[in-house]
């Protein structure tokens, strides 16, 4: 393997593990903060990607002015669910393992609506738009320029987003939720005001995922499948509840997807996704960076 070669796919699967990560550390939040298992956040990934591409169409203008309104989007869509929903399923279980379930099943009710609705709107066709698609070079490494774009982004949002957790009065309150709920309420958090804002961020991360996606990738209604699958995975491999995690874990799991398709084959994604699931699990089973 040429050293060119290498940083080529060093570069792809940094890219691929960056977009993996915004949608673990979403779905990190909400099941390892409040227990709810949202089954569907690949499926608010799409409905992030179709929002940017119908705005892009519609106006012709760059996708990235588009891409905080899908994340906005996606966060007002998660304080309604929460409201509608999720608060009142938290009220009403009577234990975090009834929670989990019926989360559970209401996640899956959201993933076949939200797919459903996609398809209604703007069919099953793949589509799609070229967006900064020339290609750029560096020291015998090519990559797109949109990629690139998306590499940027996915690093400074999750740098921020760490910084935040560790150095705002917000984010030290969120971490200690994550490590104890009860701990957190006894020392005056209010943990019902902080509940709907963590569960509509990771809604809101989810959507910055899609509308980056589409910058890169063609889209479809099935597109969420996959991402829900590697989200799991990836908070499994991080840590639950650890943040810092899940972005250690995307970025391997999207290395290992790199190369690993480079040397075998791309059908064997799967199975290169899973047996770094099971090996981890097998040598660190609380995950890479938990302690």
């Amino acid at each position: 393997m040429t050293a060119s070669l290498f940083a080529d796919l060093a570069v792809a699967g940094l890219i691929t593990g960056g977009i993996y990560a915004l949608v673990a550390i979403g779905l990190n939040l909400q099941y390892g903060l409040l227990r709810i298992m949202n089954i569907a956040p690949g499926e608010f990934v799409m409905i992030g990607a179709y929002l940017t591409y119908a705005l892009r169409a519609a106006t012709g203008a760059s996708p990235l002015l588009f891409v905080p309104v899908a994340a906005l989007a996606m966060f007002a869509l998660g304080l309604l669910l929460h409201r509608l929903i999720f608060r009142r399923l938290q009220r009403t279980s009577a234990t975090v393992e009834v929670l989990e379930e019926r989360s559970l099943l209401i996640g899956f009710g959201l993933m076949f609506v939200l797919q459903n609705l996609a398809l209604l709107i703007w069919g099953a066709d793949l589509r799609g738009y070229d967006y900064l698609a020339q290609p750029l070079e560096y020291h015998g490494v090519i990559v797109t320029a949109n990629r690139v774009v998306v590499f940027a982004v996915v690093v400074v949002l999750s740098a921020a987003l760490v910084l935040a957790l560790r150095l705002t009065r917000a984010g030290k309150a969120v971490r200690a939720m994550l490590q104890s709920p009860l701990g957190a309420r006894l020392c005056g958090i209010d943990t019902q005001r902080l509940h709907p804002l963590c569960f509509a961020l990771g809604l809101a991360l989810a959507g910055t995922a899609g509308g980056l996606l589409s910058m890169i990738y063609e889209i479809a209604p099935s597109i969420g499948e996959s991402y829900t699958v590697t989200a799991l995975i990836v908070i499994t491999l991080g840590g639950l509840g650890h943040i810092a995690g899940s972005l250690a874990g995307a970025l391997i799991l999207g290395m290992v997807e790199s190369f690993g398709m480079h040397l075998t084959s791309p059908s064997l994604k799967p199975l290169l996704s899973y047996g770094v699931f099971v090996l981890v699990m097998l040598l660190r089973p609380k995950g890479l960076l938990a302690r």
